[in-house]
Formats: structure tokens, sequence, C-alpha cells
């Protein structure tokens, strides 16, 4: 068994050894966003039993991506004599099958085709090939083949969900996720890099969990330090990466773009009809792909409010580095000198603090169930919001936890330098708060109020009889 020298990939690597150890043909499936690290994650699987690889390129026709692959096929047979493309996909495949019949191994062999939505050009009859390879020969055969594709929503309606001739061919499905808080603390770990967790929240907050990201990081830099230099900085990778990362995903991106900026001006989300009217798109079908494709890409995010229907639901930017392109780094893109240092002292920067710790807070849901030790119980999350009146006091809660042992936790989400104090007055909002909630919900539950932030609470007078759990970073991290 190999020894796994990755960081938070256990469960999909051995997906992949799986595979290779299996008996029968097996088509692999491996979906994630851009810069998630799938290239890197089966090529270091598959490295000694890859026998044939290729690699779709963005925007080029038909007749250069079967140059590309007869280019790619003389690589691996080192056959220096460049011979005629193929003319179609059904005639490049066919070849591909002469190629593996006259090999021979004693390996499982691994064929390799990334970035499946590059290669598939419109009418090139990519899929079609692929399905007569596969249904044809290599289903027969004792082989790997991995498909692997950035654009998440294509590939799920494309191929995974295909009617057509790759029906149900799918034999294992991996989908790449960003690296938790934890994750991320032991991949800089891995790189020995050690930064407190304060500063590698500030870090989560600004670039999330996407390895790619995460490399740029340098040993013996502050938070501060590193997200100047990979954000504002003219060399930095994520200062011009927002203008790359929609458009190589989705085909007409200005729409995606249109939704995550409509997004970002509001932090508390929108429901669909409000989200259609910000970003000035027609409602309709294609309304619905371009949410779905941002939310099947990790984008976007919804949240259903207690007590409401599926039509009610609430849609939220949880890309962090989207979040904060737009809010901070596209403002400044041609000023000089130590940009962040500036910014990170501005009131603007506290209050975007406290939306994108919340956001994290709620991609780390199971780490707070298990450090309120309810991992087990059967709990959904969701949030409440009720609009003020004249004669009724309105209120919002980002997050609750509904569990199925007459439970209902209430949180509140604070990101602070320091230990929180809580005061008379903020006792008072927290009580009305509650209050609201029991009368609009009508819950016979009982509500513990939990308060996640930074390095806990400072207990006092207020805090004690009120404040029923405190949760700090640390238990984010579990």
């Amino acid at each position: 068994m190999m020894k796994n020298t990755f960081t938070g990939r256990d469960k999909e690597i051995e997906v992949l050894q799986k595979a290779l150890q299996s008996n029968e043909a097996e088509m692999v499936s491996v979906i994630g966003r851009r810069r998630i690290g799938k290239t890197f994650l089966i090529k270091h699987v598959y490295k000694d039993n890859i026998v044939f690889e290729l690699t779709g390129t963005r925007n080029a026709p038909m007749n250069e991506q079967l140059q590309n692959f007869m280019f790619s096929l003389q690589l691996v047979t080192g056959n220096s004599i460049i011979g005629k493309p193929p003319g179609n996909w059904m005639e490049a495949f066919f070849i591909l099958i002469n190629y593996l019949k006259d090999r021979s191994s004693d390996q499982k062999p691994v064929i390799f085709l990334d970035e499946l939505p590059w290669l598939s050009t419109h009418r090139s009859g990519f899929l079609r090939g692929l399905s007569f390879f596969w249904n044809s020969w290599a289903v027969n055969q004792n082989i790997v083949v991995v498909i692997c594709g950035s654009a998440a929503s294509w590939m799920i309606q494309k191929v995974v969900n295909d009617k057509g001739g790759l029906h149900n061919r799918i034999t294992k499905r991996i989908f790449l996720q960003p690296f938790t808080l934890s994750e991320t603390e032991e991949y800089l770990q891995s790189r020995n890099i050690t930064l407190n967790r304060y500063h590698l929240i500030q870090l989560y907050m600004a670039m999330g969990g996407i390895p790619h990201y995460l490399k740029e990081i340098e040993k013996g830099k502050s938070a501060t330090q590193i997200i100047e230099a990979t954000c504002f900085s003219n060399t930095g990778l994520l200062k011009d990466e927002f203008s790359n990362l929609y458009a190589a995903l989705f085909e007409h991106s200005g729409n995606h773009i249109a939704v995550v900026r409509a997004l970002a001006k509001r932090k508390v989300g929108m429901n669909r009809n409000t989200l259609i009217k910000e970003a000035k798109l027609p409602n309709g079908g294609n309304m619905t792909k371009v949410l779905d494709e941002l939310k099947q890409s990790g984008f976007i995010d919804f949240y259903l409010p207690i007590g409401k229907k599926s039509k009610d639901k609430m849609y939220r930017l949880s890309d962090e580095y989207s979040l904060f392109y737009l809010q901070f780094i596209e403002k400044n893109i041609n000023e000089k000198g130590e940009i962040w240092k500036q910014l990170s002292q501005t009131q603007e920067y506290k209050i975007w603090c406290g939306y994108a710790f919340e956001n994290i807070c709620l991609k780390h849901v199971p780490e707070i169930k298990k450090a309120l030790g309810i991992g087990s119980v059967y709990a959904t999350s969701s949030t409440f919001y009720k609009k003020g009146t004249k004669k009724e006091i309105g209120t919002q809660i980002d997050l609750l936890l509904d569990r199925n042992d007459q439970i209902i936790n209430i949180f509140e989400i604070k990101f602070y330098n320091k230990a929180f104090t809580v005061s008379k007055s903020y006792a008072k909002t927290l009580k009305t708060k509650l209050n609201v909630f029991e009368e609009a919900t009508k819950t016979r539950k009982h509500l513990f109020l939990t308060l996640v932030t930074t390095f806990g609470i400072t207990h006092n007078e207020h805090s004690l009889g009120l404040i029923d759990q405190v949760l700090t970073i640390d238990d984010l991290f579990s």
C-alpha cells in the first residue's frame, strides 16, 4: 500500500487504489474546481501505471485537440515520426485501442484523460468516441480509465449523468473538496510552515482551502505579509486570479460573475428573485443552470430558513477568494505600497472578518457538532430571518442546528483578536433574539445559545445564565 504523503486525501487515494487493485475495468471520474489538486493527486497515485495521458487545451478547436492526441501518443510510444493526426475522435480512440492491445505489461494500465470539458468541443463527437472506446473494448479489459475536469456541472451532466453511451459507466466517483482548516494546518506543516491558528484563520478567510493558493505561502511570514505578497503585489498569484477563474470553468461566464458580484454586495444572502434583480439577469432555465453550476463548483451555497419551503432558500457567496477579491483586491488593483497593512486596520476589514468567519463556521458544521459532543445526533443546519416592522422586532440568525434530541442550537459568531466580553446591551440583544425566534417558530424544543468566537469569552454577570456553550477557533480545527 502506498504511503499517503497527501494532506486530507486519504479517502480519495483509497478509491483510486481500489480501482487499481480490482480485477476488472474501472472508469473513475474525478471532479473538482480549478487549482484543487486533481491532476496532482491522480499522477501521484498512478504515476507508475499511466500508459497514456491526454490533457485538453482550453479554447482549442477539434483539429488542435486531435493533433494534441497524436503528440501525446508519440511521447508514450517513443515514435519520433510525426504522423498525420486522426480525422475524428472515433478514429483517435481506435488508434489508442491498437496501441494498448500491442502493449505487454504485468501492471494494470491507466488511461488518464484530463480536462475533459476542453477536449469535448462543440459537435466534436468526443463523448461518442469515448463511449466507443469504453463499450467496444476497454470494458472487457483489466484497465483503469480516469476522466477528470474542473467544470463540475459539465462533468456531472455530460458524463456522470449521461443518458447515452456512457450511461452508468462510471464505476467510482471522486469529488475533490478544498481543505478544511485542520487539513490546511496539516498541509502547511508538511511544508515546514507553522503559524498559529489565528493567522491560519486570516489566511483561510482570504484564500480558502485551495492547495494551489496555499502553496504560495512562504515560511517566516505573518498572515498580513502573506496576503500582501499573494494578493496585492504585481507578481502575486491571486492578484488577477479572478479574471481567469470563472472563464476557465464556464461558458458565458459573464452570467456567473454577475451572480457572484451581486451576492458579494449582500452578505446575508439573497433569495432567487432578489438575486435575479441584483444580477440583472433574466429568470428562467438559464438562471437555474448558472446557479446550479456555481453551486456544483463550490462558489455559492444555499441555506433554507427554518420552517420555510425550498422556493424560499437563500443563496450566499461561499468562495473565500472571490469574496476577498471583490471586497479588497479589485478596489485597490492599481495601488502601490503596503496596501494590505493599511487595509487590515480599517473598519471595513473588521466588518468583512465577521462575515468571512461566519462563512468558515458554516463550512465546518461537522467540526462544530463534534466539539458540542453531538456528532452522532442527527441535526439539520439552517438559518432564520424575521423582518422587523413598526409593531414587531425583527432578527437574523445565520446558523442554527435543529437537532433530533429536541434541542436547537442558536449560534452567535464573533471574530475578535482577543477574548470576547458580553456587554449589558449585547446581552439584551441576545435575549431579544431568542424571544423573537421562539415566538415566530412556536418551537417546543429547548434553545441552547452557543457562541463561536476566536479566543472564547471573559465570563461576567451578563454571560452567565445566558450563553450555554462557548466554542473557539481550536474547535473548528478538530
